[in-house]
């Protein structure tokens, strides 16, 4: 069997994939990108239930290697939505031609470390073997998806979608009793339009959520024009804040030092404008403190709670136990709204717990429900889950997931002690989706490139990592994520969401402008505390 070999293989075609293709070929690497879609996208190909909607606002939510692309392409809206970004990153890669460097429809089911030739080989859901000195995984952290295990699970008579792997054709609702589990993020976006076609939806929800307004608006021919004109000024404004957004407060008031009439004036402001970061990052404390923190978690519960009829309904969907922005904070449209309409029935999923299904019954304590549909707005293994969806062996055969039994780590991020020549895009120790991802994703990009040109300058073609700055950088994550809020609850931000996974929490929470600092600082120092070699 033919055997094809590269210097560089890309794993997925997304935002970070399509990038990371683009540097490779401009260093003179020979590269090779599989995507087991059949198109590029990533996360934007897989997503497109009603409603997928992005939560950064359109022109940070871009690239910034190109400002020739940023003056040719025009956004529409302040919030994309899914068909929108889906068609941004395939422009991307016609504008670019990186689609003759994908493999489409094709997984890489195993990558093995072959010590004696330095070189990773893959087998691949074709069954083809494929050898690379240089292996970039550009899964991201939110494409492995998350089903519950509910008995009878694989009885139900209805249709079944869970919202990673959407059917491109859509689904129709139309005279359909729907129900959607989970009231994430996704649950958020995808239930206000399914409650606008189905006969009645039921909402199954376990975890009440802390929710802010999009404050979305169309982009008219004026602001596009000055978005396109501030280029420059918006892409400085991304590398001196800690998240790597334009326009971001860098020194916010504490809200406990303010007093009542003026941290009101605040809140309300944010809310006015909408968006995560108006009112996450609109006081210094209300991450790190928890009586800061309740002055916001009380002023948008208040806020949530005047757009729902019912108090009764009003209670179980803004009783929440944990505080805001300790999981990720969704951003809706028209979500509290939804729970007016006649067609739709909040079912607590704490108090009355889905027990089984049998044929097309839901048995959720002691109610009884029949549906046609079954959505699962579940959401995602994350981070580490994508990876280990693959079988990886490092040095000496070592499985990643034995490596990662109890926590998944790597030195900034980027490369896992044992496993060299494998570098990670936004993987465990970075700051990931505590950014403007699409962002750090080009730090990421650029840095591996740089140390690949750097490697081939000198001669080098093998990369490890120091397993002792490997526990000193986990320490130093683990030291930041101490004074934050950040995950003082279960999420799939520490795990806790997927049965059995190690929780704790694995992004670096100090900045995205200090790790880029930091990153910087290792490479400018001849990639200090990574292992070159020649072999």
């Amino acid at each position: 069997m033919d055997t094809d070999e590269f210097d560089a293989v890309v794993i997925g075609a997304g935002i970070a994939g399509l990038y990371m293709i683009h540097r490779l070929r401009e260093i003179g690497l020979s590269v090779r990108a599989y995507e087991k879609g059949d198109g590029v996208g990533g996360t934007w190909y897989w997503n497109r239930y009603p409603g997928a909607r992005c939560d950064v606002q359109s022109w940070d939510y871009s690239y910034t290697f190109s400002e020739e692309l940023n003056q040719e392409w025009n956004w529409t809206e302040r919030y994309p939505t899914q068909p929108e970004i889906e068609r941004y990153l395939n422009h991307v890669a016609d504008r670019f031609d990186l689609r003759r460097d994908i493999d489409f429809g094709t997984r890489v089911d195993q990558a093995r470390f072959g010590e004696d030739q330095n070189k990773w080989i893959l087998r691949t859901s074709r069954d083809a073997t494929v050898v690379t000195r240089y292996l970039v995984s550009a899964v991201g952290a939110l494409s492995e998806r998350f089903v519950p295990k509910i008995n009878g699970i694989e009885t139900f008579t209805g249709e079944q979608y869970h919202t990673n792997g959407w059917p491109a054709e859509g689904v129709d609702f139309e005279n359909k009793r729907v129900g959607v589990i989970g009231t994430g993020s996704t649950g958020i976006q995808v239930i206000p339009q399914i409650a606008k076609e189905a006969e009645h939806l039921y909402v199954f929800q376990r975890t009440p959520q802390h929710v802010l307004p999009a404050g979305n608006y169309l982009l008219d021919d004026v602001q596009r024009r000055a978005l396109k004109e501030d280029f420059g000024q918006m892409l400085d404004e991304k590398l001196m804040n800690p998240v790597g957004l334009s326009n971001f407060p860098l020194d916010p008031p504490a809200a406990l030092e303010l007093d009542a009439e003026t941290r009101r004036e605040l809140l309300e402001e944010g809310w006015r404008d909408g968006g995560a970061v108006a009112l996450n990052r609109a006081f210094s404390d209300t991450g790190l403190d928890r009586k800061a923190n309740k002055f916001l978690a009380d002023f948008v519960a208040a806020k949530n709670r005047e757009a729902i009829d019912d108090p009764e309904v009003a209670d179980r969907l803004l009783t929440i136990d944990h505080p805001i922005g300790a999981r990720r904070t969704p951003v809706a449209i028209d979500y509290f709204e939804t729970y007016n309409r006649d067609n739709v029935t909040l079912v607590d999923a704490k108090t009355s717990p889905i027990e089984k299904i049998s044929g097309n019954v839901i048995h959720a304590g002691d109610d009884q429900i029949e549906l046609d549909v079954l959505v699962y707005a579940t959401g995602f293994d994350g981070v580490s889950g994508p990876l280990l969806s693959m079988d990886i062996q490092g040095v000496g055969g070592v499985p990643l997931r034995t490596k990662w039994a109890t926590r998944s780590t790597a030195y900034l991020g980027l490369i896992a002690s044992g496993f060299p020549n494998l570098f990670m895009i936004t993987g465990p120790g970075s700051p990931s989706v505590f950014s403007n991802v699409i962002f750090h994703i080009e730090q990421h990009v650029d840095w591996i490139a740089d140390c690949l040109a750097y490697m081939k300058e000198y001669d080098m073609n093998h990369i490890d990592v120091d397993p002792e700055v490997e526990n000193e950088w986990t320490q130093l994550v683990d030291d930041v994520g101490k004074s934050s809020l950040v995950g003082s609850t279960r999420s799939w931000w520490t795990g806790e969401n997927i049965p059995g996974k190690p929780a704790g929490l694995t992004f670096y929470l100090g900045g995205l402008q200090n790790y880029r600092a930091k990153c910087d600082e290792v490479a400018d120092k001849g990639y200090e505390g990574f292992v070159l070699q020649s072999r």
